[in-house]
């Protein structure tokens, strides 16, 4: 019915049951859209008329959409990072156009991050919303989580807040998580597993090692 009115494929209610033949119709408009509105600088904070008739239509298509201003994300690029904060805050932004788009697509796509912090680096890993732990750590390496045992788990926000991993364990921030956790946008994650062939991917990959069996997966991510 949405078809045969012009409406995307998107607006379609589709039952669980169905799911599997419809997404074999690989139907164009079916894919998620995200509109980017670009406007003129002093309605970079909250869009203009034309930025609201985009958000509007969006809403009705089942897209997302994010105002951006092309002109100051060009200037913050060339800014270093406390002078952009200053910019960014005279200019009236929480924060720079970029971030919101990436925002904005991770949500439109059911996507979030964790991130892995070791000595040398953090570095940031993309998961769905709703996976598991054991899930989590296998987008590193499969073999993480076949031999998942624990996650050692601090929210990214006490991470903050404390300083580092030794500061939220002194808040009491710092928890452990087993197999049925569900991983959190942000969190910041160490995994324990106990498969050899980890420690050999660690070993090869300069990772930190605390013995064969169990090991320390340190895994480092950051934006």
């Amino acid at each position: 019915m949405a078809l045969a009115q012009g409406k995307p494929a998107r607006t379609v209610k589709v039952s669980p049951d169905d799911l599997r033949n419809w997404r074999l119709l690989q139907l164009l408009t079916s894919k998620p859209v995200l509109y980017v509105c670009n406007v003129e600088e002093a309605s970079a904070a909250s869009g203009n008329s034309q930025s609201a008739r985009v958000a509007e239509l969006a809403a009705s298509q089942g897209a997302g959409s994010v105002v951006i201003s092309a002109r100051i994300e060009e200037e913050l690029a060339q800014l270093p990072e406390d002078e952009a904060a200053i910019f960014l805050e005279e200019m009236g932004l929480h924060e720079a156009g970029l971030d919101r788009l990436i925002r904005a697509g991770h949500q439109l796509l059911g996507l979030q991050t964790y991130f892995t912090v070791g000595p040398k680096e953090a570095r940031a890993w993309t998961i769905e919303k709703g996976t598991l732990a054991p899930q989590a750590a296998g987008v590193i390496h499969g073999d993480f989580e076949k031999g998942f045992i624990r996650s050692e788990t601090v929210a990214y926000a006490d991470y903050v807040a404390g300083k580092g991993e030794a500061g939220a364990k002194e808040a009491g921030k710092f928890r452990v998580e087993g197999k049925t956790y569900e991983v959190k946008d942000g969190d910041v994650l160490h995994f324990l597993c106990s498969t050899p062939e980890a420690a050999g991917v660690l070993n090869r990959g300069a990772g930190r090692t605390q013995g064969i069996a169990p090991l320390w997966v340190s895994v480092q991510r950051g934006l």
